[in-house]
Formats: C-alpha cells, sequence, structure tokens
C-alpha cells in the first residue's frame, strides 16, 4: 500500500496553521475529482485509520448519476471502501478563503486490498509489472485546454475569453502568439505562482492552434505515478483559478467546430535501475532502437483496443480530423507532428516517444495504463511497427490487420471485447469503466441534438 504517513500532514499542518480544511480527492474513471471537505480536526483521523468513502464512487457516469451495472452500487450494498491518502500530494489551495489544503487519495477494501476499480492502482499494477524487468517509465504529460468566457455570447454559445489585462478581443489564431499570452499573464502569473506553492512543476506556456487556447507543459518524472498525479492536480488548478477570474478552463477535447482539438499528449521514456534511458540509440547509430521500436510496435497494434481511454466521450471523437494535428491512424515516426507516436527531436540521451492520441478529456492514470501495457505488449512479443510514416501520417494506410475505431459506439464494442484492454485495466475496473461508457452512450443516443433540427426538421 503505498500510504502517507501522518508525519508528513503533522509537519504540514504546522507549517500553516491557518489551514482550516482539506479537500480530499479521489480520480474516478472518467477523471473527475471526487470527495468530501474535511475540517482540520479530522486529518490525523484520515492519515492514521483512512476515510469511509461508498463504493459507489467509482461506478459514477460523467453526470455523476450511479451506474448499476459497474457492480458497484446496489448489488454490494453501496457498501464502504476505505480512502487513504497519497504520499506527497498534501498542498495548499491558495486561491481558497478560509485557506483550504488538498490531498490525493486512493480507495481500498478494508482488509487493506486496493480496490480493483480505482484507475491509479491501475497505473501502479502496470509500473510493477515493468518493475520485475528492471524497466522503470519516465515522462510527462502536456496540457491543452481553451479559456472561454464564463457567460455565453449573444448566439448562446460558448466563446473565447477576452484578455484578462484589457478585455481585448480578436478573431485570429495566432499560434505560438506572444501578445495573447501578456494578454492572459494576470491569469497565468497566478497559476505559475500556486504550481510552485503545489509543487507541481510547471514550466512552458504556449498559444495554441485555435483563439483562446492554450498549452501548459510538465517538467518530466522519473516516476510516471506522480507525472499522472500533477495532471490532475494542476486541471483542478487551473479550473478553479479561472473560476475566480470570470472565466471557464475548458476541458473538452473539441469544443468549437472547424477549430482545433485539445490533446493530452504523454511523453514516456524507459530507464533502468540505475536511471539510464533504454531508448536512447548508441552515439551515432540510427533511432529508434531496438527496444523503442518494439514499444512503438505495442502501442501502435493495441492503439484500437485502447481507444476508449484514449477518447472516452462522446465529444472525444470530434476531435479526430485530419490535418488538425489529432492522429486518426496508428502511425509513427521521427520529428513529425502528423503521427499517433512521435519521436521528438533532441539528444540521444533524451530519447523518448510522443503518445499523440489521447484528448486532454481523458483520465491520465487511464492512459498510463494503457499506454505502458502496450509498450509491454510490444517488447514480450517483439513487435515490428514497420516503416515510419514520413509525414504522411494522416493518409498512410498501416501494416496492422486491426484498425482504429471508426467512432465511439465502434470503440465502446472493441473495447469490451478486448483482451488486451481487459488485462491492462484488470477486470474490475474493465468491467466499471464499459458500463459508464454504455450508459453514457445511451444517453447521448436517447437525445436529440441541434443539428437534426437544422438539417431535417422542414426537409424530410
Amino acid at each position: 500500500m503505498q500510504i502517507a504517513d501522518w508525519s508528513e500532514a503533522e509537519t504540514f499542518l504546522a507549517a500553516h496553521p491557518d489551514v482550516e480544511a482539506v479537500d480530499i480527492v479521489l480520480t474516478d474513471a472518467n477523471g473527475i475529482g471526487r470527495g468530501k471537505i474535511i475540517r482540520r480536526h479530522e486529518v490525523e483521523s484520515l492519515y492514521r485509520h483512512g476515510r469511509h468513502l461508498p463504493c459507489s464512487i467509482l461506478g459514477l457516469d460523467v453526470t455523476g448519476e450511479d451506474v448499476e451495472e459497474t457492480g458497484l452500487v446496489w448489488s454490494v450494498g453501496d457498501a464502504d471502501l476505505r480512502a487513504w491518502p497519497i504520499p506527497g500530494t498534501l498542498v495548499l489551495m491558495p486561491w481558497t478563503m478560509p485557506l483550504r489544503a488538498q490531498v490525493l487519495v486512493s480507495l481500498y477494501h478494508l482488509d487493506g486490498r486496493p480496490h480493483g476499480a480505482d484507475p491509479r492502482h491501475a497505473l501502479a499494477a502496470q509500473l510493477k509489472a515493468l518493475a520485475a524487468a528492471d524497466l522503470f517509465p519516465a515522462g510527462a504529460f502536456e496540457l491543452e485546454f481553451y479559456l472561454l468566457d464564463a457567460e455565453p455570447g449573444l448566439d448562446g454559445k460558448p466563446r473565447p475569453a477576452a484578455m484578462a489585462l484589457d478585455r481585448r478581443r480578436h478573431d485570429q489564431v495566432q499560434v505560438y502568439g506572444l501578445d495573447d499570452l501578456d494578454g492572459m499573464q494576470p491569469f497565468f502569473g497566478p497559476v505559475y505562482d500556486a504550481a510552485r506553492k503545489q509543487a507541481l512543476p510547471l514550466e512552458t506556456l504556449i498559444s495554441e492552434y485555435a483563439r483562446g487556447q492554450y498549452e501548459l507543459t510538465l517538467r518530466y518524472r522519473t516516476d510516471l505515478l506522480r507525472a499522472a498525479d500533477d495532471l490532475v492536480m494542476l486541471k483542478r488548478l487551473v479550473r478553479a483559478l479561472a473560476r475566480r477570474q470570470g472565466m471557464t478552463a475548458c476541458f473538452m477535447a473539441k469544443p468549437f467546430a472547424g477549430q482545433a482539438g485539445s490533446g493530452m499528449h504523454l511523453h514516456v521514456s524507459m530507464n533502468d535501475g540505475q536511471g539510464r534511458n533504454q531508448f536512447a540509440e548508441a552515439e551515432g547509430a540510427p533511432a529508434p532502437n531496438l527496444l523503442l521500436r518494439q514499444a512503438i510496435g505495442g502501442l501502435a497494434a493495441t492503439m484500437g483496443d485502447g481507444m476508449l481511454a484514449f477518447a472516452p466521450h462522446a465529444n472525444s471523437w470530434r476531435r479526430f480530423v485530419a490535418k488538425l494535428y489529432a492522429p486518426v491512424q496508428p502511425t509513427w515516426g521521427i520529428n513529425d507532428r502528423s503521427v499517433a507516436l512521435r519521436i521528438p527531436a533532441g539528444p540521444v540521451a533524451a530519447r523518448r516517444l510522443e503518445h499523440r492520441p489521447s484528448g486532454v478529456d481523458a483520465n491520465p492514470y487511464l492512459v498510463g495504463t494503457t499506454v505502458l501495457a502496450g509498450i509491454r505488449q510490444g517488447i514480450a512479443q517483439d513487435i515490428d511497427p514497420g516503416p515510419a510514416a514520413e509525414c504522411q501520417g494522416f493518409t498512410l494506410e498501416t501494416p496492422f490487420s486491426g484498425s482504429m475505431p471508426a467512432d465511439w459506439r465502434a470503440a465502446i464494442a472493441q473495447a469490451e471485447a478486448s483482451d488486451f484492454l481487459k488485462s491492462a485495466l484488470g477486470a474490475d475496473l474493465h468491467r466499471a469503466f464499459l458500463a459508464i461508457k454504455r450508459a453514457e452512450l445511451l444517453r447521448v443516443a436517447g437525445s436529440v441534438p441541434d443539428i437534426d433540427y437544422h438539417m431535417y426538421l422542414h426537409q424530410v
């Protein structure tokens, strides 16, 4: 059990006597933070004895409704599980008044066994399996998102936020535009300050490929589990600070038709027990080396089965439009952003791969789990990825018999039938995740979107 010691919280509370309460944050299958706010005097009990949370908290759909088919609600009497705090995640929320802190938690059975439907445990299991082979993944996630006005425009639809500095608006993309970043400094300045206080290794800020779209990068971690924690904490931080400045931080994968979607790219390398990068080729040798080729081969071969983890919602699939930087086939390449699996340019010692299919709406624990499972399969089966796409990643046919699912419904069906994904997630999480997605599909399928009225109301 990876459980924080009371001494960590004791030291933290002594250093911050003005903290009145603590948010305990559990990340569910959809990547949504759920939990409770406890008072300061309750923190010691959390660290010494854990905190009861209902089993159903892992069986909720994206709207927060119970999904009985997960097997986590009334079929088990909505029994209590025990939440335990995760080491190193107790941090201030400096934007709150009165001042609060937060701590991430994971769920366990009352007898101490990790609960199989907790996504963080699934990633931990993949890391344990790789460690047994003396392989230790390192990496970081990138966060793309839109900043929107809190209130819709005159047409009733969301619109990009005005510049926080002077309320200026424009209708230009301005990718990599520094003026747009300057205009949003009254927002991003506090974001960087809060990240520093939470020990989040926040680095580069970019104006992305659409009006109102931005990207924040996080420094590489030698512990991929902590890298996923970073992303969970950063999303929570950005959302909270945006709200306090009259904006909405939008983590939908595709909020606007005809504009770029928002991704959550995962950069990953593989160290040995001495910290040496096993993806790094010998000096002067061509990239990728054998281990990296096997990893790419495994990821390409399993990508179709894993797409529901990378694109978990109905809106996720609107992002996959050719030539808008979202990969539509399981291709790979070197220094090529048209592919799903990219080997970035850079020094040999820093050799890594960039996994590009995931939307920002995905759960980073599930993304990390599925990516590592694909890498493990590629290594175990010595899968060759075939030739690089060579800047044709949007159109090139792939050598694999399996294909990418065409849409969300197909992704759910493929994930449900996948022995690979069931093994990667574990039987309990696989069952719960698929039940949640089926319930959400039924909800979406039972609605009538505005486009139907536009196209058919007076025409058929």
